[in-house]
Formats: C-alpha cells, sequence, structure tokens
C-alpha cells in the first residue's frame, strides 16, 4: 500500500468516528444526547428529565474552546421521582418524617417534592418555606436524630427554568450511622433560601462561602458577607453563565492568553 492510499485510508476512518457521522439518517449528536436520559431505564420507571445537552469542555463555546474536547456532548439530567418501597431504613425515615409534619398540620406533600433514592443514597427535595422546619424535625426525633450537618453547597443550572439555583444539604446521624441528602431550588430571579444556621450553626462559613460563589441568598444568615471575594465585587463566579476570564501569562518569553480569548486549534 502506497503512503498516499495509507492516508486516504486513515482520513476514511477519522470521518467514521467523528461524532454525528456515520449512514444516511444517522442520529446527531445532540439527539442521541436528548434520548440518552430515556436509554437504559427499568421497565415502570420514569424517563430522566432533561434540562440541558451541554457541548465541549469548561463552557467554552466558538473558536476559543482549546481543550480538545470540542466534540463532546454532555446530558444533564434530573433523576425522577422514586417508588416505594424505597428500600433499607428509607422508607422509615420518611414515614417518621410524614407523621412528624402531620403532627405539625404540614402535608407531606406540602414540604417533600419528591422522594429520590438514587445509587444508594436518599435524597429529599424540600420546599424552600419548609426547609427549616424538615431540618429541626430530622436533628431533633429521637427515632432519626440525623445531628450532623456537613455543610451547604451550591450548585447552579442555568437551564433548569425556574429552578436554576440548588442548594444541597449532606446531614449524618451518628446515632443511627445513616446519612442522607436534602436539596432545595430557587429561581435565579428570587434566590432566597433560608438558612440553617439556627439548626446547624456549622452550617455559617458554608453557607457565606455558596452566597459569595453562587449568589444564593440564605435569609436571616446572622452576617451574610463574601469570604473570597472583595465586598464590593460584582457577580458570583461559580455560576455557569459567569464570563470566564483570566490572565495573560508569560512564561520564558511565550505570552499564554487567557481561555476565552485563545484561538481555536481544531
Amino acid at each position: 500500500m502506497s503512503g498516499t492510499e495509507r492516508d486516504e485510508e486513515k482520513g476514511s476512518a477519522a470521518d467514521a468516528v467523528k461524532p454525528g457521522a456515520g449512514a444516511v439518517g444517522a442520529q446527531s449528536t445532540t439527539e442521541a444526547a436528548l434520548e440518552a436520559g430515556a436509554q437504559n431505564v427499568p421497565a415502570g420507571r420514569t424517563p430522566l428529565e432533561i434540562v440541558d445537552v451541554r457541548r465541549g469542555m469548561f463552557g467554552v463555546t466558538g473558536p476559543g474552546d482549546t481543550s480538545g474536547f470540542g466534540g463532546l456532548v454532555r446530558t444533564i439530567a434530573m433523576p425522577p421521582p422514586s417508588e416505594r418501597p424505597y428500600g433499607g431504613w428509607f422508607d422509615e425515615v420518611v414515614d417518621i418524617l410524614a407523621e412528624l409534619l402531620g403532627e405539625a398540620g404540614i402535608a407531606l406533600e406540602d414540604a417533600v417534592e419528591k422522594v429520590v433514592v438514587d445509587r444508594g443514597e436518599l435524597t429529599l427535595f424540600l420546599t424552600r418555606e419548609h426547609l427549616r422546619t424538615v431540618a429541626r424535625f430530622l436533628r431533633d426525633d429521637a427515632d432519626l436524630r440525623f445531628e450532623l450537618c456537613l455543610g451547604v453547597s451550591g450548585v447552579h443550572f442555568p437551564h433548569d427554568v425556574g429552578r436554576e439555583l440548588h442548594a444541597v444539604y449532606a446531614l449524618m446521624s451518628l446515632t443511627h450511622g445513616r446519612q442522607l441528602r436534602l436539596e432545595v431550588t430557587a429561581p435565579e430571579a428570587d434566590p432566597h433560601v433560608p438558612s440553617l444556621v439556627q439548626v446547624y450553626p456549622g452550617n455559617s462559613w458554608h453557607e457565606r462561602e455558596t452566597w459569595d460563589l453562587m449568589g444564593i441568598v440564605f435569609d436571616d444568615h446572622p452576617a451574610l458577607a463574601r469570604t473570597m471575594l472583595p465586598d464590593d465585587w460584582v457577580g458570583h463566579p461559580q455560576r455557569k453563565d459567569y464570563p470566564l476570564g483570566g490572565i495573560p501569562v508569560e512564561y520564558k518569553g511565550a505570552t499564554i492568553p487567557p481561555p476565552d480569548t485563545r484561538r481555536s486549534y481544531n
């Protein structure tokens, strides 16, 4: 085989594995990604709720993507509500919580949007107005005793309309050796979530950091202020739509521009 023929063969093989390439009528990468949430779902289970399909790496689009991952397609999906029985001690926790809420005159469905069991972990999606009440019940009831909160993390889903900001809490029961997760959402237009410092005082610094970097406002926090950025800083850098930015770096006479100003090498 001559060198020219070998080069042509390599080119044909490369074209065959390009994202979205193939026979006539083949799916595009985006279409395939959109279907990913509905694939491999057991019978009787609700398909995943797809909120976004991301391309490339680090959120860079256009000629600025020099990562080499320009063809990467990732599906961002939310798990559906789980059906009973949840398994293990999960049913017991939900039943006790429902009983405590009922005694307080609150229906379970008004406080808990959905119960998700995924990868062996229990997550309670809560409404904002009942977050503090549920946290107190989980901490104080003798059969629950989730006395330790490991902090709060902020997550930003720009395409999850009306629920763009998520606050996630990891709770641990040292008494019973259990761990679960609480999650609440808030829209970017109203990024307010009740502070849990009154229930878990150790959350003070975590809530400040989440406000600083994600912009979630924790109501009734004793001293909500920035932790890493100057007080007069505009914006919250860990949001997905925050400008990538950067500063030129000079190394041995070569200048490396910020990531969002680099040209594409594809």
